[in-house]
Order: C-alpha cells, then structure tokens, then sequence
C-alpha cells in the first residue's frame, strides 16, 4: 500500500492587514523595510466571530467543490489547531457534524503549530496503513492574530490566519515518503501562551519588554525572536539531512524543497546554509505572511497550480517551530 496527497484546498479570511496600516500605527517603520526583511506585504485576519473551526470549514467545503468529493467518502478527521473553539469537545468533532462527515469517521484535534502539517501527513499515513482509514481529511487552521497584543509590531508584521484542507488517500498527484521528526521541549517558554489554560489560568493583564526588545504579555503569544531563529538554524538543516537520509537521497536529487514559510530571512539563510539552489527553493509568502501549520499546503498548492510539481518531481517538506518541534518528509509527485 501507498499513501498520496490527493487534492488540497485553502482559505483566507477576507479582512486583510497591509504593511501600508501596520506603518500608520508603528511610524518608527517603513513599508520597504518590513517588506524587505520578512517578505511580507499583506496578510490575512480573522473575523472577530471567526474561529479556526469556522475557517476549516470553509477551507474543507472548497476542497469538496474544487476537486467533487463527497464527504461520505471521508473516514477520518485529522485537525492540527493550536486555536480550538473550545477546551472540550474537540473542535474536530464538531467539523464531522458541520461538514456532514458520516458518524462511523474518526474525528481528533492535535495540538502542534508550524511542524504541524507533515506531523498531520505521517498520521493520515499511518493511518492507511493500519487499514483503519482510506481517505483522510487533514484540516490546518490557526488565528494567531487573536492572540498578538495590539502594541506587538514584530508579530504582527510577521502572522496572518488561514486553513487548508488536504485529502489523503491510496491514489494522488504526491506519494507519501519517510518521516523524520524531533522535539526539545526545553525551548518552549521561547514561543508561548502562558495564561488561559490549567498552568495559569487567570490573565496577568501586564505588559513588559524583554532583553532582546520583544514585548512579553503572559496573556498574548510571546516569541523570542532571536532564540527561534538560533533554534532553526540548529535544528533545520539536520532535519534536512535527516530526512534526505531516511529516504535515500541526495540534495541534487530533490526537485523543490517546500519550507515552512516563516519569513524571508529566515528561509534565505537557511537555504545558504544549506547550500539549495535558489531556483529549488520554494519562497512564498508575501500575500498571505506565516499562517503557522498552513504555509506548507498552501505552498504546495500554489506550486502545483504553478506547474512546478511534474511527474517524477522529489519535493522535500520541512516544517519546524513552537514546542520546540520540527518533521521532515519527501513526496514524489506523479
């Protein structure tokens, strides 16, 4: 048996935040130098109303219209969510009844952020492979942007909302290679929620800045910039090798490697270290900005509708981030 990517759809919210708005609040900037430095012009907002369950949703219905599936045809729920509409039930439950998904599907949220879709892609395969499932509905969706303070300039250039939805099967256009994956919990108070859950429940309502100048609200997402980036410069190019390793191949022989698109200087130094070919190297992400666990199947969506996945391509994935949590695979494309 083999494992595929079939078809893969994606939302974005209609509510759009521009770098030419960002500036008018934060006038120490110009529109140049975050455009420059992130590679980010625009990015997309939630609805206040609007939940990461209501854009996969919408994300799925596209994927039902856009490629004529039926959701009868789906068995199992995959959704990798780190904004759930509610601490119980999972919000995966909840899309079984709204997308009309029958009751003998299995339906689980998993709670990962930007290594979160090739997390979601080794657990859709491993469930054809069990035999419990053969046609798995894999939903990505975040609302980052609920949770940036107003006065975070830093990632607010950087976050915007979105949901994909990828159906994965026994046929499709990419067969499913090996995985690699790895967690170092140590840097988890480096990308951090810290109140509203058991740990500390009750909101601090106070707001400080810490030695590297990121603001730091207990209550809203805090990112330590600087230990991300020392983090991912560590960690992803061993992925990168890991994985080439795992599927017994050489960098010359990947087509197109698909990084999760954080920000453009990031992914551009991660590629000279790396040593990948520009042309190789999928950079993408100015009118949509990270989307967390959607910028990989966003990716390789746009890349399919761009022809850039041909028959025989190699496109290795890597997503990596809060936890710490990083995953690599390849995909062969057909």
């Amino acid at each position: 048996m083999k494992a595929y990517i079939k078809n893969i759809s994606y939302y974005l919210p209609e509510n759009i935040l521009t770098n030419e708005e960002l500036v008018k609040e934060f006038p120490e900037w110009s529109v140049e130098k975050v455009a420059d430095k992130i590679g980010i012009k625009q990015r997309h907002v939630s609805a206040n109303e609007e939940t990461a369950g209501d854009m996969a949703v919408k994300a799925a219905e596209k994927l039902f219209q856009e490629h004529t599936i039926k959701p009868e045809s789906i068995d199992f729920i995959l959704f990798c969510t780190q904004s759930p509409d509610y601490f119980l039930p999972t919000t995966a439950c909840l899309l079984q009844n709204k997308l009309g998904i029958p009751t003998t599907s299995g339906a689980i949220d998993f709670n990962l952020g930007c290594s979160g879709y090739v997390y979601g892609l080794s657990l859709a395969k491993g469930l054809l492979f069990a035999n419990i499932a053969k046609n798995v509905l894999l939903l990505t969706s975040e609302t980052y942007t609920k949770y940036i303070h107003a006065l975070d300039k830093s990632n607010r250039s950087i976050f915007g909302d979105g949901a994909t939805a990828t159906l994965i099967s026994t046929d499709g256009f990419a067969e499913i290679g090996d995985f690699v994956v790895g967690t170092d919990g140590q840097g988890a108070s480096n990308l951090i929620i810290k109140t509203g859950c058991s740990r500390h429940p009750e909101r601090k309502n106070t707001l400080d800045s810490d030695d590297g100048g990121y603001l730091v609200s207990p209550d809203h997402l805090y990112m330590n910039g600087s230990e991300i980036f020392n983090f991912t410069l560590e960690a992803v190019p061993k992925l990168i090798n890991s994985t080439l390793a795992k599927n017994n191949l050489e960098l010359s022989e990947i087509d197109l490697f698909i990084l999760h698109q954080a920000n453009k200087f990031m992914l551009n130094t991660l590629r000279k270290v790396c040593a990948i070919d520009k042309e190789n190297f999928y950079l993408d992400l100015e009118d949509v900005g990270n989307t967390v666990s959607s910028t990989i199947p966003i990716a390789i969506s746009r890349s399919k509708n761009l022809s850039l996945l041909k028959n025989g391509s190699k496109i290795l994935l890597a997503g990596f981030g809060v936890g710490y949590s990083w995953g690599g695979c390849v995909l062969t494309c057909k």
